[in-house]
């Protein structure tokens, strides 16, 4: 009983200090390379606005705003999350026990990154709980480069796509699809929708 009540407070806990972590890290990555928020923005095709907003802790980025920032500093997009750089050797392996992700927060996904600390990975694992229950909330479908596989855990999903019929996808039920292509998950129901959502590596020093 001790654990679940625990969990909730847990989760928060970790949420928190993602959101902390990449505003402060963002900051000390974009100094590091010896970037202006100018630079960093163009790089990472972003508003200047914009970008000093995430660094002010005052906006928190999407998945694919975190990818352009990843590959404007020229970093994994681990450490951008984490602030550690991770390591790179060979018979890697990590274990990222449940619940024990860095959580990281927007108003349409809550994303939970696993095992973040090897560097330069094949791929971008995570947990995702879809939020968005309308594709109005979205600024336009997002794209960037490289491939994504989800599989529903949990509740319904819509998945959006640029070329595709609206395509609904039930717990059991996954996909594949080119990330350059137009695309969004959208939670259609009332219950909590969950899926494990894994992205091709496609930031430098990765791609």
């Amino acid at each position: 009983m001790s654990d679940d009540a625990s969990a909730p407070a847990a989760v928060s806990s970790l949420r928190r200090r993602g959101e902390r972590s990449i505003a402060k890290t963002l900051r000390a990555l974009r100094k590091r390379a010896d970037l202006t928020l100018n630079d960093l923005a163009q790089r990472a095709g972003l508003a200047v606005s914009t970008l000093s907003k995430i660094e002010n802790d005052q906006m928190s980025p999407t998945y694919d705003t975190l990818l352009g920032l990843a590959e404007g500093l020229d970093v994994d997009i681990s450490e951008l999350v984490t602030g550690g750089r991770g390591v790179s050797v060979s018979g890697r392996r990590a274990v990222t026990r449940k619940g024990q992700g860095v959580v990281h927060s927007t108003l349409l996904y809550d994303y939970e990154m696993l095992c973040n600390d090897i560097a330069n990975r094949q791929f971008v694992p995570l947990l995702a709980e879809v939020k968005a229950r309308s594709l109005h909330q979205f600024e336009g479908l997002l794209s960037h480069p490289g491939e994504e596989f989800i599989y529903v855990l949990k509740g319904k999903i819509e998945l959006h796509t640029e070329h595709y019929a609206v395509t609904l996808l039930d717990v059991g039920d996954c996909a594949y699809f080119d990330s350059t292509m137009g695309h969004a998950l959208v939670n259609p129901a009332d219950d909590p929708a969950q899926v494990l959502w894994i992205c091709s590596r496609v930031v430098a020093p990765l791609a």
